[in-house]
C-alpha cells in the first residue's frame, strides 16, 4: 500500500513549500548559534541555544501550516490523527524499537571482533530519552507525514523515500555543525538517512500508515545512536549507515524492482 492512500485529500499539498517552510525555521533559529560559535555573531553561544532546540520543531509547525491552509476540513486532525494508529500486532512495536538498534550493536560488534576497540551500544541518558521521543515525534508528523504522501503522488514510494531521506539529512546540517561534526562526512550521513527513511516508508506501507509506529522506528535509533560517538569516533557511523541502507533497500526491493522494471529504456 503506498503511504499516499492511507492520507486524506485535505492533507495534500507541496512537498517543495514543506521543504522551504521546514529549513526556514530550523535553520534560521539554529545557524545564529553556529555564527555565535565561530565568532560570526556577538554574545556568549550558549545564549542561542533555546533557540537551538526550538528549531528542533521545524517539520511539525511546517506541516501544520500547511495543512491548516489546505480547503479541507478536519485536515490538521486527520494528519495528527495518524499518531493514534496504535492497533498493530505487538511484534511492530518490539521490531521497531529493538531492531535498528540490535543490529547496529552487532555489527559494532563484529568489528570488534577484528580489531576495533571500542563500545558496542551509545545510550541516551535520562534527558536524551524525553528529548528523543519528543523529536521523533515533531519529525515524522512533517517528514513522513506531510512530504513522503505528496511526493508519492509523483515519485512514488522509493523515489518519495530517497528524496525525503536527502532533505532529511541536509536539514541536520546546523545541528552537525554545532557539535563539531565535519561536513566531509554528509556522504556518509546520506546513506544513513536515506537508508533510514526505506525503512520508515516500508513501516508506514504495513501498519495503516501509522505515524506512531514510525515514530517509535525513529526513537529507536535515538536508543543506540552512533551520532554519540562522533567527531572523535566515525566507525560506529558507517558502519550504521552501511546497516540501515542495507535493511531499507532489503525491506523495499519489490517496490525498487517495480521501478527500475517500469522505468524508461535509453
Amino acid at each position: 500500500m503506498r503511504v499516499s492512500d492511507a492520507v486524506m485529500s485535505g492533507q495534500k499539498g507541496s512537498a517543495s513549500s514543506f521543504f522551504l517552510l521546514t529549513f526556514g525555521i530550523t535553520w534560521g533559529l539554529q545557524l545564529p548559534g553556529v555564527f555565535a560559535q565561530r565568532g560570526l555573531l556577538p554574545g556568549n553561544p550558549e545564549a542561542y541555544l533555546p533557540f537551538v532546540g526550538l528549531g528542533i520543531f521545524g517539520p511539525i509547525v511546517a506541516a501544520t501550516i500547511l495543512t491548516s491552509r489546505t480547503r479541507e476540513k478536519g485536515a490538521v486532525k486527520a494528519l495528527f490523527r495518524r499518531m493514534l494508529l496504535w492497533r498493530v500486532a505487538p511484534r511492530w512495536y518490539l521490531l521497531v524499537l529493538l531492531l535498528p538498534a540490535l543490529l547496529l550493536s552487532a555489527g559494532l560488534a563484529l568489528m570488534n571482533m577484528v580489531g576495533r576497540s571500542g563500545p558496542i551500544t551509545y545510550l541516551p541518558t535520562t534527558g536524551g530519552v524525553i528529548m528523543g521521543l519528543l523529536i521523533s515525534a515533531s519529525e515524522e508528523i512533517g517528514w513522513r507525514g506531510y512530504a513522503q504522501p505528496n511526493l508519492e503522488e509523483r515519485w512514488g514510494p522509493v523515489g518519495a523515500s530517497i528524496i525525503v531521506g536527502v532533505y532529511w539529512a541536509l536539514w541536520h546540517i546546523p545541528m552537525f555543525l554545532g557539535v563539531g561534526v565535519p561536513l566531509d562526512l554528509m556522504p556518509v550521513m546520506l546513506l544513513l538517512f536515506t537508508g533510514g527513511s526505506l525503512f520508515f516508508t516500508w513501516i508506514l506501507q504495513n501498519t495503516g500508515g501509522s505515524l506512531l509506529l514510525v515514530s517509535l522506528a525513529h526513537f529507536g535509533a535515538h536508543l543506540n545512536n552512533s551520532h554519540r560517538a562522533l567527531p572523535l569516533d566515525t566507525v560506529p557511523l558507517l558502519v550504521h549507515a552501511i546497516i540501515w541502507a542495507s535493511l531499507g533497500l532489503f525491506l523495499m526491493r519489490r517496490q525498487l524492482a517495480l521501478r527500475f522494471k517500469h522505468a524508461p529504456g535509453p
